[in-house]
C-alpha cells in the first residue's frame, strides 16, 4: 500500500464523515426522522447511496470508494466484536434493594437468547418457504444478523462469506443491512406503540400516562451543557497516554493477535480452527487479555463507557459504509422473501418478549421487556432509547438488569453466530432451521425453569 492509496482512503472516510454529519443535521431538523428515531448514520448512508453510482450518480468522487465502503464493515466489525469482553463484569456494581429484581437476570438472558435463536429459525424457515426461487445458501441468516446484530454485524456476515470466496457475499451483506434498517425503524415504532398501550393500562411502573418524548432524545443532542452526560472515567493521564487511545490500543492488540492466530491456523491447515472467523478469535483473545488484567488487578485501567464509545465510533462508520454500498439491484431481487421474513420477525419477536417477560419476570417487567425489544430489533442503545421514553430519568432498576443481560446475551450470540452461517452450507437449510428452533425453545425453557426456581411455583406473572 502506497502513501497515495492511504491518502485516497482518508479522503473516502472524509466523504463518510461529511454524510454522517449531514445525517445528524437532517435528524435534528426533520420531524419524521425525529418521530421514527432513525439514527444519523442510517439517514446519511441512504442519502449517500442515492447520490452515489448505484442510483443517480452525481457525486464527483471515484466509484472505487464505494467498493471500499462495501469492505469496510467487515473490517470494522473485528474491533467492535473484540471490544465486547473488555470491561465485562458480572455480579459487580451497587447492590439493589429489590433482590427479586436481580433474580430476573437469568430469565431475561434466556428470553433474549430465545428470541435471537427464533429469529434465525424464522429466517431460514422463510428460505424454505421460498425455496422455489433459487435462493443462495445462507439466505435467512440476515434476519437474526440484522435484528439482534444490527447494521454493524452485517459486516461480520460479509467478512465471513467473502473469506470463503462466495460470490454472493455482498448481496447477503446488503440483505442484512436491509433487515437491520427494517429492524431498527420497526422496532422503535412497535416499542412506542407498546409504551403508549402500557401507560394507558397501568403496566408501566414510572410512566402513568403517555408522555411527550423529551426534545434531546428526538433531535439527538443535549443543548444544556449542565445536563450532558459524562463519557466515562479518565483511567490514564494524557502525560502518558490518552484514555481513549489506551482503550483503542487494547482493542487493536486483540485484533492483531487474532489475525496472527488465524494465519497460523491456516498455514498449518488445522482442522476446524483454520475456518473460524477472525472476529471470533478476536473475542477469545480479548477474554484472555481482560482475564490477565483482572488477575494482575489492573482492571481499574478500563472503563466500560470509554470502551463503548471507541467501539461505537467504529460501528457508526461501519453502518454508514454498509448502507452507502448497498447492492440495490441484487437486494431488490429478494424483496418479497425479505418482507415476509421481516414481518414474521416482528410478530415472533414482539409476541415472545411480551408474553415471557410479563409471565416470568417479577417487578418492572415492561421496562425490562421494552429495553430487550430495542436490543432484539436494533442495538443496545435502541433499548436504552425505548427505556428512557417510559422511564425518562431511569429511576427504575431496569437499566442495570437490561445491561447485564445484554452483555451475556451478546457474548453467547457471537459465539453461536458462525455456526448458523456455516450450517446451511454443510447440513442444509432444513437442519439449520430445526437446530435454531430447538435452541430457541431450549432458551425459553431455561427462562421458565429459572423463574420458577427464583420466584417459586406459585408465581403467576404480572
Amino acid at each position: 500500500m502506497t502513501s497515495a492509496m492511504l491518502t485516497d482512503f482518508l479522503k473516502s472516510l472524509g466523504l463518510l464523515g461529511a454524510f454522517l454529519l449531514l445525517g445528524v443535521f437532517i435528524r435534528a431538523n426533520v420531524k419524521i426522522f425525529q418521530k421514527s428515531f432513525i439514527p444519523a448514520g442510517v439517514i446519511g448512508g441512504f442519502l449517500l447511496l442515492i447520490l452515489g453510482p448505484q442510483c443517480i450518480d452525481i457525486l464527483p468522487v471515484p466509484g472505487e470508494w464505494f467498493k471500499v465502503y462495501s469492505l469496510l464493515p467487515g473490517v470494522l466489525i473485528v474491533p467492535v466484536v473484540a471490544a465486547v469482553p473488555l470491561g465485562l463484569s458480572i455480579g459487580g456494581g451497587k447492590e439493589n434493594e429489590n433482590s427479586d429484581f436481580l433474580k430476573n437476570v437469568i430469565p431475561l438472558i434466556g428470553i433474549g437468547l430465545g428470541v435471537a435463536m427464533l429469529q434465525f429459525a424464522v429466517g431460514y424457515g422463510t428460505h424454505m418457504m421460498f425455496s422455489s426461487q433459487d435462493l443462495y445458501d445462507v439466505f435467512g441468516i440476515e434476519l437474526g444478523i440484522g435484528f439482534v446484530g444490527g447494521h454493524g454485524t452485517a459486516g461480520t456476515l460479509g467478512n465471513i462469506l467473502s473469506g470463503l470466496n462466495l460470490p454472493y457475499w455482498q448481496t447477503s451483506q446488503g440483505v442484512a443491512t436491509t433487515t437491520a434498517t427494517f429492524g431498527i425503524v420497526g422496532g422503535i415504532l412497535i416499542g412506542i406503540v407498546l409504551i403508549n398501550w402500557a401507560a394507558r393500562h397501568g403496566q408501566t411502573a414510572m410512566l402513568k400516562k403517555p408522555a411527550d418524548i423529551p426534545e434531546p432524545i428526538r433531535v439527538g443532542y443535549e443543548k444544556d451543557i449542565a445536563k450532558q452526560k459524562s463519557v466515562g472515567r479518565e483511567t490514564t493521564l494524557s502525560s502518558s497516554i490518552d484514555t481513549v487511545a489506551f482503550h483503542a490500543a487494547l482493542i487493536f492488540v486483540a485484533c492483531g493477535i487474532a489475525y496472527i492466530v488465524l494465519n497460523f491456523m491456516k498455514k498449518f491447515k488445522v482442522p476446524v480452527l483454520s475456518s473460524i472467523s477472525v472476529w471470533a478469535y478476536a473475542m477469545i483473545v480479548m477474554f484472555i487479555i481482560w482475564g490477565i488484567m483482572n488477575k494482575l488487578k489492573l482492571n481499574y485501567l478500563v472503563d466500560d463507557k470509554i470502551k463503548s464509545k471507541v467501539s461505537g465510533s467504529f460501528t457508526e462508520f461501519a453502518v454508514i459504509a454498509a448502507i452507502a454500498s448497498l447492492p440495490i439491484k441484487a437486494v431488490a431481487a429478494y424483496i418479497i422473501p425479505i418482507l415476509v421474513m421481516v414481518i414474521l420477525g416482528y410478530i415472533v419477536t414482539t409476541f415472545v418478549l411480551f408474553y415471557f417477560c410479563k409471565r416470568f419476570l417479577k417487578g418492572y417487567w415492561f421496562e425490562q421487556m421494552i429495553g430487550t425489544l430495542g436490543m432484539s430489533t436494533g442495538v443496545f442503545l435502541t433499548g436504552i432509547l425505548l427505556l428512557r421514553i417510559c422511564d425518562p430519568n431511569l429511576e427504575s432498576p431496569a437499566l442495570a438488569n437490561y445491561s447485564l443481560s445484554y452483555t451475556v446475551t451478546s457474548v453467547i450470540y457471537f459465539a453461536l453466530l458462525n455456526l448458523f452461517i456455516m450450517m446451511p452450507m454443510t447440513s442444509g437449510v432444513a437442519t439449520t432451521t430445526f437446530v435454531a428452533l430447538a435452541l430457541g425453545i431450549g432458551m425459553l425453557i431455561v427462562t421458565i425453569v429459572s423463574s420458577r426456581l427464583f420466584f417459586g411455583k406459585d408465581f403467576k406473572g404480572n
